[in-house]
């Protein structure tokens, strides 16, 4: 099993994975040489994390959190696969675009997504990453982390700012 994320060090989500090969690229472009293909421009890096220009290499260059968000036919077929690349750090299935890639678009009760799911997290939590998935309600939670889910989405921000939009439309103003 990988050790837990560490939720302070910088990451980068990939979408559309789809095969081994693209999640091997998705580890090179977050390490550095001869390890990857990461170009070295500490000057932001530095300060974020509070590290004098020439230590951040040494010091932080090799914490980058590698997640990839599966969400294709192919990377259900490929998942094997894609499990057995080093240095990928955790796995989202990310059920929205899921649904639509295997043609029941929001449909999370369609046995073809049903058991795509369950491949997915068979595959996944024996390779022992770190796995998750979007849990919009509370009882969607408790069912992922009683499945072994530890990279929980809880919310979008499209839709919470839709909602915020549409709770300040029906405000009304006090003419008083």
């Amino acid at each position: 099993m990988k050790p837990a994320l560490d939720l302070g060090a910088e990451g980068i989500v990939f979408p559309q994975i789809r095969t081994a090969e693209d999640a091997a690229e998705c580890v090179s472009l977050l390490r550095y040489p001869p390890d990857g293909r990461r170009g070295w421009g500490p000057f932001v890096a530095h300060a974020r994390w509070g590290v004098g220009l020439l230590e951040y290499l040494p010091q932080r260059g090799d914490e980058s959190v590698c997640v990839l968000l599966i969400e294709t036919r192919a990377a259900v077929e490929n998942i094997e696969a894609i499990c057995r690349v080093e240095g990928v750090d955790g796995m989202i299935i990310a059920q929205f675009d899921l649904t639509t890639e295997l043609g029941v678009s929001g449909r999370f009760d369609a046995p073809e997504f049903r058991d795509a799911f369950a491949h997915l997290e068979r595959a996944i939590l024996d390779a022992g990453i770190p796995i998750g998935a979007a849990a919009l309600t509370r009882e969607q939670t408790r069912m992922l982390l009683d499945r072994g889910h530890r990279l929980l989405v809880h919310g979008f921000d499209v839709l919470m700012l839709g909602g915020l939009v549409r709770q300040t439309a029906e405000w009304r103003l006090d003419k008083t």
